[in-house]
């Protein structure tokens, strides 16, 4: 062989060789392209749990700063959407609570109603009685009078004898 032709074959080895670290089909590069499945196919905790793997099976591969960012990225919307369902759970508690707190409003209402117009009625009955009262006095003056003058005529006529 001549020297061109090793040399030739010596580049052709070397990128073969250098092309097999970097083909698809290895570990890492596989443990990576399903991370990237699942955060695409919006299964974050599963895209998550494969970054962190990937991250501590392959710390020093060529992508692990690209998994680095992505695991970030999936890790926010994580603690996002943990959040945003605590904070629906609480929001669904707080209406909850102020539905019960209407309702309690609303028989507090009816109740005042009520007494309110117990109190009326009480108020007419009162006065419906002391009107009576008033009524049975005025008789009962009318009542006396009539007595004292029985007794006095009664007196007279005794003293007529």
């Amino acid at each position: 062989m001549t020297l061109s032709r090793q040399a030739l074959a010596a580049i052709v080895v070397v990128v073969v060789l250098g092309g097999c670290a970097s083909w698809p089909f290895r570990p890492a590069a596989m443990l990576l392209m399903r991370a990237d499945r699942a955060r695409d196919e919006l299964r974050f905790r599963q895209a998550l749990a494969l970054y962190d793997d990937f991250l501590a099976r392959y710390p020093d591969d060529p992508e692990a700063a690209h998994a680095v960012e992505s695991r970030n990225t999936v890790a926010a919307i994580v603690t996002t959407r943990d959040e945003l369902t605590r904070l629906r759970s609480e929001l669904r508690a707080r209406e909850s609570e102020a539905a019960k707190a209407r309702e309690e409003a609303a028989k507090s209402r009816e109740e005042t109603a009520r007494l309110r117009d117990e109190v009326a009625k009480l108020r007419d009955e009162v006065a419906r009685v002391r009107q009576e009262l008033s009524t049975r006095q005025a008789e009962s003056d009318k009542l006396r009078a009539d007595l004292e003058r029985m007794k006095e005529l009664d007196l007279r006529l005794e003293r007529r004898r």
